[in-house]
């Protein structure tokens, strides 16, 4: 038997996972690694935590394997997009990794967004302009930290920096490359216009490989450590994001991918780039020959934790206590709440907001409080806000390339079969949740397989998961949700007037990070 193994560098923590030939788990590891938030608008991440954290779970995953009988053929890499380092000439680190989610460059977002050149680089790369990527924090970096910038003979992202560290190669997939906001997604090459905004050259930044790109030969302190078997295909991979949608099979025409986990997502595949007029989404590649066009939320799961932490904290540690999971705890006192909250709105906006906003400055809040209203009400409120918000983007989405046909969910959401539930209600739509909840680590694995078998369709490898679980619409409480929703987005327009002055004054008195 040959194993696969897929390893995501995600934004919380690295998982590796190791599967069969039949794409069945064989073994599961997980580590995570702190967030450093000394400063507003700072989310910064220690990357030699991150590079420990990926040896760690590859060699959990060797300890859990006999290779007396089975091989491992081939590993491959995700990670979380819209990340930097700056990197000497001797490639030392000279940051620690900005996240997607650091907006301390938002000032320079807010200048470029809304001019004819801001523009002009979102219809060349497909990317928004905001602080989440690579184009804004080096403008950031260049204005804020000159010593830094001017120091830095190198820039990438996390997976670069770690693939650079385990075999010495220096290289960015086209996937990751296309979030940057410095790569053109038509000519797939780096963007002149973007380059220069930052006043960079492409010397500077990885030469830019397919997601197939196979490379060997782990350094011998690495590969010792590790215990990883000699003649290792290893495969470059691609974004988390965009393989999330290959390990739950929505890779057709309508098949909308949904992510919740700490952060979310609602993207489609086509063999071709998708531009929107209004900006409102993303369109980033997977391969040279398949993108992904959606939208990404920064206020997924990490509003739930935040709804835990400050509402329920004497529960989380009930929860503790007694062993049990604190959001399985707090997702059976939401579902005694009947769909819609008695009429209370929440706004989710609690780390600005990407799609369908792109406002790093937007803010969340309860709308329609009453004395009526209890703590679980405002948790059921948190989660139906979160789904809400999620719809929103995919309302945008249809309004580009059509009608979804099906709803494919992933993501920490979609362990919850309350939760689950509330998204096929609130989208009006039967959806599935497949069985392997680690989807971007299955995409990876499906990269890698393609890149070994020379497979010509990602589709067929990414039906052979196990058969979905679907959740059918509840007529009654979509009903609810749907008048509730025209209430929620008329209140998300009008409240956009006042996210700047209210982010300025939050800043001014240093009340809260960004």
């Amino acid at each position: 038997m040959d194993y696969t193994i897929g390893i995501d560098i995600g934004t919380t923590s690295t998982k590796a996972v190791l599967y069969d030939r039949d794409m069945k788990v064989a073994a599961y590891a997980n580590k995570g690694y702190s967030m450093y938030q000394d400063t507003t608008g700072m989310v910064e991440e220690d990357q030699e935590e991150i590079l420990d954290a990926v040896i760690s779970v590859f060699k959990q995953l060797m300890e859990n394997v006999d290779l007396t009988y089975n091989d491992v053929k081939v590993v491959s890499f995700s990670s979380a997009n819209q990340s930097l380092i700056a990197l000497d000439k001797d490639f030392h680190s000279l940051t620690r990794t900005q996240t997607w989610g650091d907006t301390r460059s938002n000032k320079y977002a807010q200048k470029l967004k809304g001019t004819k050149l801001g523009h002009k680089i979102y219809e060349n790369t497909g990317t928004p302009i905001h602080p989440m990527n690579l184009l804004c924090k080096i403008l950031w970096l260049k204005n804020e930290r000159p010593n830094i910038y001017n120091k830095a003979a190198y820039f990438c992202g996390i997976k670069e920096y770690v693939l650079y560290r385990l075999f010495g190669i220096w290289q960015m997939d086209v996937s990751i490359a296309s979030g940057t906001g410095l790569y053109n997604i038509f000519k797939l090459q780096w963007d002149p216009d973007a380059l220069n905004i930052v006043g960079i050259t492409e010397k500077q930044l990885p030469p830019v490989v397919d997601a197939y790109e196979q490379f060997r030969g782990m350094k011998t302190e690495y590969a010792q450590m590790i215990n990883c078997p000699a003649g290792v295909v290893f495969v470059q991979g691609a974004f988390d994001g965009a393989l999330s949608n290959l390990g739950v099979g929505a890779v057709d025409d309508g098949i909308v991918a949904v992510t919740i986990g700490t952060s979310g997502a609602v993207r489609v595949v086509t063999n071709h780039p998708i531009i929107d007029t209004k900006e409102r989404t993303f369109c980033y590649a997977i391969d040279k020959q398949h993108f992904v066009i959606g939208g990404s939320v920064n206020n997924g799961g990490v509003v739930f934790r935040w709804a835990r932490d400050n509402l329920f904290d004497s529960e989380k540690h009930t929860a503790k206590f007694l062993k049990v999971n604190s959001y399985e705890l707090l997702t059976s006192i939401a579902s005694k709440i009947p769909a819609g909250s008695a009429g209370l709105l929440f706004h989710p906006f609690l780390g600005g907001e990407r799609a369908p906003l792109w406002d790093a400055n937007a803010r969340g809040s309860f709308f329609g409080l009453n004395q009526m209203h209890t703590r679980a009400h405002m948790l059921r409120a948190v989660l139906e806000g979160i789904v809400y918000n999620l719809y929103t983007v995919l309302l945008t989405l249809e309004e580009i390339i059509g009608k979804s046909k099906e709803i494919r969910v992933t993501g920490g959401f979609a362990q919850s079969e309350f939760c689950c539930q509330m998204i096929a209600d609130i989208f009006g739509k039967t959806i599935k949740v497949p069985k392997d909840f680690e989807s971007s680590c299955l995409g990876a694995s499906i990269i890698g397989m393609r890149s070994v078998r020379k497979t010509d369709s990602l589709k067929d490898i990414s039906d052979l998961g196990d058969n979905p679980k679907k959740y059918v619409t509840n007529s009654r409480n979509s009903k609810v949700y749907h008048e509730l929703l025209l209430i929620y987005m008329r209140l998300t327009e009008e409240l956009e007037t006042e996210y700047q002055d209210i982010a300025d004054f939050q800043r001014k008195n240093n009340s809260i990070n960004d």
